[in-house]
């Protein structure tokens, strides 16, 4: 009797540490052991990450599927099509600079704050990380590459024009956009008008305003209003270099901009870092004549990215991880090296990686360069409705260079259509 009682406890015993075991994880043993990995979607295109990189990150992450799909043709209308369908969204997406466009719908994204990423912002660039955050104080993105902008130019064609061609002779006497206009005469009289000072209107206009901690909305949303001085200084900037003969009206990402670069029509432009491939891929005979200086009229950025994770994720905190080390300031340095995007963690500006001397750059290294403009952007709010505006003024500028129109008459035509716009 009393060896039929043994039994029986013996055999409830086992019962209850089978259902614990099924139920538990033992102390010591690792999540990966249940072999149940986290399934993660990432949303990138090409070039924004390095697909090596990505691969790595599967090696790092033993504990998570990640599919990571590059995404063609227009990423954000198709980001922004899946977000409205609610379906089929990816756990983590890549943003552009137009992330500003997505502050409306931060309710779609996990605040990054609240996963840890308060623990790691010293490490970042102070103006870009305040770039994905929601004027409610949302992170709803986190930092990837920058766009700190600089001034190309030929050396050889500012030497033959009797301008400074070393590049901090350059800094230091091409300061302002008023001395930088002063230049383009000068090479305008060398070459007899042959050789034009810069690219187009837009991009005199764009790289002006990018040079100001004001644009066009203010962090409460409302509008500052197109009378603003930094508006009104950049309108008339880019008036004033058509007026002057200093423009090509070469628009970038076409032929005629691939070949004024490569005949050696254009002198300079100010750009930002990624335009050095550009400029490579598109003046290739060109190769050993340019060189980079500081902008003139001070420091500015045009574009840089992303990561987020979206609400419908299941699996936040391990997405977050994958965010975090992806952009660590270890691998921004690699992408740097392998995709030439540039850091957002200054903390690697000192590293031999970013002051190695580049050919087609005469041999100067122009990492310095863009690591100083970096430190040195103003810290901007921009607004959801920023790129409507911005767009708008931009097409009625080229209006003026191309179409010789009235600046005065374009200027009231476009407030008119700026207000239009914002009533919408």
């Amino acid at each position: 009797m009393i060896r039929r009682k043994r039994t029986c406890w013996t055999a409830i015993l086992m019962v209850c540490v089978l259902l614990i075991s099924g139920c538990s994880i033992w102390p010591g043993q690792d999540d990966s052991a249940s072999n149940k990995k986290v399934a993660l979607t990432l949303w990138y295109w090409n070039r924004s990450i390095d697909d090596k990189l990505i691969a790595r990150a599967k090696e790092k992450f033993p504990n998570i599927e990640l599919t990571a799909q590059k995404i063609g043709g227009d990423f954000k209308a198709k980001l922004k099509t899946t977000l409205a369908a609610r379906s089929g969204e990816p756990d983590i997406v890549a943003l552009n600079d137009w992330i500003m466009e997505l502050f409306p719908s931060e309710d779609r994204f996990y605040n990054l704050y609240d996963l840890g990423a308060g623990d790691i912002e010293d490490q970042y660039l102070p103006w870009k990380w305040k770039q994905g955050v929601t004027p409610s104080g949302q992170m709803i993105g986190f930092p990837m590459d920058t766009g700190p902008t600089a001034l190309f130019y030929r050396e050889d064609l500012f030497k033959e024009a009797g301008l400074p061609s070393d590049p901090d002779d350059v800094t230091r006497q091409i300061n302002s956009w008023d001395a930088y206009a002063a230049a383009g005469e000068q090479i305008k009289e060398k070459f007899g008008g042959k050789v034009f000072l810069t690219d187009n209107i837009a991009t005199v206009y764009n790289q002006v305003i990018s040079q100001s901690a004001e644009r066009y909305f203010r962090p409460d949303g409302s509008f500052i209003g197109m009378d603003s001085p930094i508006v009104g200084k950049s309108w008339d900037t880019a008036v004033a270099f058509k007026e002057k003969g200093l423009l090509a009206n070469a628009d970038g990402w076409t032929p005629s901009w691939n070949a004024a670069m490569n005949n050696g029509e254009i002198a300079s432009f100010v750009g930002a870092v990624w335009m050095k491939q550009v400029l490579q891929e598109a003046a290739p005979d060109t190769s050993g004549k340019w060189r980079v200086a500081r902008a003139p009229g001070g420091d500015g950025n045009n574009g840089g990215s992303f990561l987020s994770i979206l609400k419908s994720s299941e699996h936040p905190q391990e997405a977050f991880e994958l965010v975090r080390w992806l952009q660590s300031p270890e691998n921004q340095l690699e992408q740097y090296q392998t995709l030439n995007l540039f850091p957002s963690a200054p903390v690697v500006f000192d590293d031999p990686a970013m002051k190695e001397k580049e050919p087609f750059f005469g041999g100067q290294a122009t990492g310095p360069v863009f690591a100083e403009s970096a430190q040195d952007v103003p810290d901007a709010f921009f607004g959801e409705r920023y790129p409507s505006v911005h767009n708008i003024i931009t097409r009625r500028l080229n209006d003026v260079a191309k179409q010789n129109a009235d600046p005065q008459q374009v200027w009231t035509d476009t407030v008119h259509r700026v207000e239009r716009e914002l009533q919408r």
